[in-house]
């Protein structure tokens, strides 16, 4: 039975690339049932986005998200870095669908502000060329690991996530991290937000600070490369879900023998559209 949620936000997915685990959140999206859907940035990843690599589970992901909008989910589709392409068309709306680089929710009385947070990475704004060719070999790191994982996975032994192990150890990577979860706790006190939720960093994480006599919280959705996170809000609450430590669950839940193809509604076709033409088909 599908878990019943006021609204979810997923990010840093990267359709389109080897990290992207696919199947893992194509088992989490057909076991929720959320009245809003926020996919914070980094969806696809148009700058390492090749047609010679698109998964038969890439595209059933897209198809599973085009079902839910077809069902009355509202989405939400915030650009984040890696799907940059996409801000040329800032604004569209379609039905229930919208296209935005920042969103703003009242929910349940707090304003809770939704953006990527790209712009907060140094890498970003002054050197993105040196952050494509980072984007390029991260992509890489994790083919390896994935490949390594296999290998210890086949001998009993414990995964590892090499690209972690680098962040942990490396004082400097520790403190990016450090810095950008300051700098959107500072900017939503500025913009006078209660909650603000970023992605783009691949750390999930919750935490609440009281600054300036003001309770603020900061919330990061994690990616679906490493960590498989999302952030779940219902009744009140947020919380972090963690494919890891839910996978038993996610098993157990009657599959939809549906097909995968949503119904070609009429209102959603130029964004079926678009996809074929970014994947090829």
């Amino acid at each position: 039975m599908k878990r019943e949620l006021d609204l979810v936000v997923i990010s840093d997915v990267h359709l389109g690339t080897y990290g992207c685990h696919a199947s893992e959140l194509l088992a989490y999206l057909k076991s929720i049932q959320p009245k809003i859907l926020i996919l914070n940035g980094d969806i696809i990843d148009i700058w390492n986005f090749s047609k010679n690599y698109w998964p038969k589970t890439h595209m059933q992901v897209v198809n599973r998200l085009l079902k839910m909008m077809s069902q009355g989910v509202r989405v939400y589709y915030i650009t984040g870095n890696h799907d940059e392409m996409l801000r040329r068309f800032t604004d569209f709306h379609l039905a229930n669908f919208s296209l935005v680089n920042k969103l703003v929710l009242d929910l349940d009385g707090k304003k809770t502000w939704f953006f990527h947070g790209d712009v907060f990475d140094p890498s970003i704004i002054n050197a993105k060329w040196l952050a494509k060719i980072g984007g390029k070999g991260y992509d890489l790191l994790i083919l390896i690991n994935r490949t390594i994982n296999n290998i210890l996975t086949f001998l009993g032994k414990e995964r590892v996530s090499f690209s972690r192990i680098i962040k942990n150890k490396v004082k400097r990577a520790v403190q990016y991290i450090t810095d950008f979860e300051n700098t959107a706790l500072e900017m939503a006190v500025y913009h006078s937000f209660d909650t603000v939720v970023c992605g783009h960093i691949h750390q999930p994480g919750m935490k609440s600070l009281s600054i300036k006599g003001k309770k603020i919280t900061y919330l990061n959705s994690g990616d679906w490369v490493e960590n498989l996170t999302a952030l779940e809000y219902h009744n009140g609450h947020w919380s972090l879900f963690s494919y890891a430590l839910n996978w038993g669950n996610l098993v157990s839940i009657q599959e939809d023998k549906s097909s995968e193809e949503p119904e070609l509604v009429s209102e959603f076709l130029p964004v079926i559209k678009l996809m074929e033409d970014i994947s090829g088909n």
